[in-house]
């Protein structure tokens, strides 16, 4: 018996519960990026969001050796940077009012039928690669050998 879920079962997104503020931070990430550039190792970026315990052992450390400060400037500047009430420091210019907010329920109602083509394609595949994986039927006949 399969004990796999049927296509139907699949669950609505809930995305009425964030593990995170959905409110960006009020701190420039173009500042953030330029400080941890410059004076990354040395934590400047994180003085700046108001990390001053990391800041101080980032600068005691020199970055880490270098890996902190790279990890730190990866996360900058692909906007996953939080400050100290962790919120995103993704906006690049802080005056600038937030575009869009709430997801509209068409986009939401399309991307629950993409949800449920992407699974049952998930099936077929399964489907496939059990009838693959499964050994043939030997047959009876010897094969013939072409002469020479």
């Amino acid at each position: 018996m399969d004990t796999k879920p049927a296509v139907t079962d699949i669950p609505r997104m809930d995305t009425t519960q964030l593990a995170y503020s959905d409110e960006p931070s009020e701190k420039s990430r173009g500042v953030a990026l330029a400080l941890v550039s410059v004076v990354g190792p040395f934590g400047g970026h994180r003085f700046y969001v108001g990390k001053v315990g990391t800041g101080v052992l980032m600068a005691l450390t020199l970055g880490g050796l270098g890996v902190w400060w790279l990890y730190d400037l990866i996360l900058v500047a692909s906007g996953s940077f939080r400050d100290v009430n962790d919120r995103l420091v993704r906006r690049w210019d802080p005056e600038e009012q937030p575009r869009g907010g709430v997801i509209p329920s068409d986009v939401m109602d399309e991307l629950d039928v993409l949800r449920h083509q992407v699974a049952e394609l998930a099936e077929r595949v399964d489907f496939t690669e059990r009838l693959l994986a499964s050994p043939r039927p030997e047959r009876d006949a010897v094969r013939p050998t072409s002469p020479s």
